[in-house]
């Protein structure tokens, strides 16, 4: 992805964040120079790689198939092997309308997907199977806000804003949105991305980066190269 893309997607987001009265938090808006002088007192925001995660996921059609994502507070391995501590994270994302976030699961990350408003959250489900690749019979089992749901293999679970499903570890998930963009809450366990999304294709986590302009706020996918 060229940088003047990122750029551009990274306010619009903002402005599509705030449109839902919802504002991120102040580090969002440093620059990167702001964020080199205050590197050593912001030891929490990276790394716990909090911040601007814009991904294409390698395929070069962010419109096709990508996803925007904020982490806006995470936890750390050790606490979660701890079993005490914070064991959470929470992101905000958008999904564009036939935006495909493709294929994946987690092995160790449950989480609750959240509509937090625009259009229909769509999310195609499989079970894994005993290996944890992709059960094509299995029927699938959710929680949706406390009630169970039941879907077929592949089934497509559609969530209206104010609506939430509950995937724990293993369950296989790709998702978009339908009629209108739509502004999602994650609330999880810890999460990490450098290791814990298995993804069906063999696709990349991260986008390349063109660097056809200057950033206007660094990528979470920058902190090692820009802040060390």
């Amino acid at each position: 992805m060229k940088r003047s893309r990122v750029n551009e997607i990274m306010r619009a987001a903002d402005d599509f964040i705030r449109s839902f009265g919802t504002v991120l938090p102040p580090f969002a808006y440093w620059t990167p120079d702001e964020f080199k002088a205050r590197k050593e007192t912001a030891r929490g925001v990276i790394d716990a790689r909090l911040g601007w995660d814009i991904t294409d996921y390698g395929a070069g059609d962010f419109d096709r198939l990508g996803l925007f994502l904020f982490t806006a507070r995470n936890g750390n391995q050790a606490d979660l092997a701890r079993g005490k501590g914070m064991l959470y994270a929470e992101k905000i994302m958008i999904s564009r309308q036939d935006q495909i976030s493709p294929m994946h699961r987690h092995n160790i990350k449950a989480e609750d997907i959240i509509n937090r408003g625009g259009g229909t959250l769509v999310i195609e489900l499989f079970m894994p199977d005993a290996e944890g690749g992709i059960d094509e019979k299995a029927e699938v089992t959710v929680p949706t806000d406390g009630v169970i749901r039941k879907l077929p293999a592949g089934g497509k679970l559609e969530l209206a804003p104010g609506e939430s499903v509950t995937l724990l570890p293993g369950v296989w998930h790709a998702f978009w949105g339908e009629g209108a963009d739509v502004l999602i809450g994650e609330v999880s366990t810890v999460n990490d991305d450098l290791t814990d999304n298995i993804f069906r294709e063999p696709i990349g986590r991260f986008a390349a980066i063109e660097e056809d302009e200057a950033p206007l706020h660094l990528l979470v996918a920058d902190y090692d190269a820009w802040l060390k």
